[in-house]
């Protein structure tokens, strides 16, 4: 399944560490290689057909992204740094997942 990015996850992949790179971009392939089959604990599901992309680290990363005419799109990335998922990076999610459409 192809795999889209967004400029701003673009933006904030260069911005990770060797490591975590690594880690996302193994991750990103497991998201082409199973696209619809991938689950936890490597995504879940948000609502509305926006999905999380989550990356297990030092750090705690999240991509969300949404299936658009038979690729995956990239929309917003972040670190989550508490327990419950920003309602900031939600929002930015949708906007862009709305963009799309």
């Amino acid at each position: 399944m192809q795999v889209d990015l967004l400029d701003a996850v673009e933006i904030f992949l260069d911005k990770l560490t060797p490591a975590e790179l690594a880690k996302t971009l193994r991750t990103i392939d497991l998201l082409e290689k199973f696209g619809f089959e991938l689950g936890l604990p490597h995504s879940r599901h948000m609502s509305d057909g926006l999905l999380e992309l989550r990356v297990r680290g030092k750090r705690e990363l999240r991509i969300f992204y949404c299936f658009n005419k038979n690729k995956v799109t990239l929309l917003h990335a972040c670190v989550k740094k508490t327990e419950k998922t920003l309602e900031r990076d939600l929002k930015l999610a949708r906007s862009a997942q709305i963009q799309l459409q």
